[in-house]
C-alpha cells in the first residue's frame, strides 16, 4: 500500500502547494520586501530600511487610533459572539421541536457576502437613527456598534454549529452519571460540558479573533470608517494608506506587515492557552 501512496502523492499534493506559493507565500515575501522599500510600482522599488516602519507611526495619524479601534471591537465581538453562539448551542442541542430549522436560521447570515451585509445593516440602522435625528456616521459609538452587531449577526451562526457539533460529541454516560451523582446544571456546565467541548472553544476563538481583527468589506460598506476616520478598522487605514495617499505605498506595506505580526502573535498566543486547557480537560 504505501509504494502506490508515494507515487501518487506529489500529484494530489503539487497542484495545491504551487497553488499556495503563489497566492500566499511569494506575495507574503514580496510585500515584506516592498516594505523596505519606496515605490510606485514594483520595479522602480528603492530600499529604505525601516524608515516605512518609523513613519506608520511617527508621520500617520491614523494607524494607532484604527488600531485601537480595532482591538475594542475585536474583544468585544469575540467575548458576545461565543458566549451567544455557545448559549444557542446549548437550548438547540435540547430534544426540542424545530431545533434544526432554527439553526438553519441562524447559520444563514454567515452565507451572504460582506459588502451586502454592510449596506443591509447600514440602511436598518440608519432607519433607526434617522427618527431620532442621527445617522451611523454622526456618532463613532454608533459605527462601533453597528459593526460589532453586524459581526455578532454574520458569525454567531456558524460558531453555534462548531459548539453544536462539539456538544453532541459528549458521551451521554458522562452526564447522566454525573446527574445521578447530584451534580447541578451548573456544575454539570462548567465541570463537564465547557471541559469537554474545548477543542471546539479552540476553533472558535481562533476564527473569530482573526476574522474579527481583518474585518475589511463590512467596514468599508457600513462606515467607510466615517466620521473623520474615528470607525476605521486596521485593514481599512492599510488599504487607504496604500492606494489613496501618494508616497505612502510603502509604509501601507509596512503597515501590512506590523498588522500580521500582531494578528499572528494574538492567534498563536490563544491557541497555545486553549490547547493547554485541552490537555487539562
Amino acid at each position: 500500500m504505501k509504494n502506490p501512496m508515494n507515487r501518487w502523492f506529489p500529484v494530489f499534493v503539487l497542484p495545491t502547494l504551487i497553488a499556495f506559493l503563489i497566492a500566499f507565500v511569494i506575495p507574503f515575501l514580496l510585500g515584506l520586501f516592498l516594505s523596505f522599500t519606496e515605490f510606485r510600482t514594483v520595479s522602480d522599488a528603492q530600499f529604505v530600511g525601516i524608515s516605512n516602519y518609523i513613519r506608520a507611526f511617527s508621520e500617520d495619524s491614523t494607524f494607532l487610533p484604527s488600531l485601537i479601534f480595532t482591538v475594542k471591537f475585536a474583544v468585544t465581538s469575540v467575548i458576545s459572539i461565543n458566549v451567544i453562539a455557545f448559549l444557542l448551542a446549548l437550548m438547540l442541542t435540547r430534544s426540542v421541536p424545530g431545533t434544526k430549522i432554527f439553526r438553519t436560521v441562524f447559520f444563514m447570515p454567515n452565507l451572504i457576502g460582506g459588502i451586502v451585509l454592510g449596506y443591509i445593516w447600514q440602511v436598518i440602522i440608519n432607519g433607526v437613527l434617522y427618527k431620532f435625528g442621527y445617522s451611523i456616521t454622526s456618532n463613532p459609538n454608533f459605527g462601533f456598534w453597528g459593526l460589532v452587531i453586524l459581526m455578532n449577526w454574520q458569525m454567531i451562526g456558524y460558531m453555534m454549529i462548531i459548539y453544536i457539533a462539539g456538544i453532541q460529541n459528549i458521551p451521554s454516560e458522562i452526564t447522566e452519571a454525573a446527574r445521578v451523582d447530584g451534580a447541578g446544571p451548573f456544575t454539570t456546565l462548567f465541570k463537564i460540558i465547557i471541559p469537554s467541548v474545548m477543542p471546539s472553544v479552540t476553533i472558535c476563538l481562533f476564527l473569530t479573533i482573526t476574522n474579527s481583527f481583518k474585518l475589511f468589506d463590512q467596514n468599508l460598506a457600513l462606515t467607510a470608517g466615517a466620521p473623520a476616520n474615528r470607525t476605521q478598522m486596521v485593514a481599512l487605514d492599510i488599504y487607504n494608506t496604500f492606494y489613496s495617499r501618494v508616497g505612502y505605498e510603502g509604509v501601507g506595506q509596512a503597515k501590512a506587515v506590523i498588522f500580521f505580526i500582531i494578528v499572528a502573535a494574538i492567534a498563536l498566543f490563544q491557541l497555545r492557552l486553549t490547547r493547554s486547557k485541552e490537555e487539562e480537560a
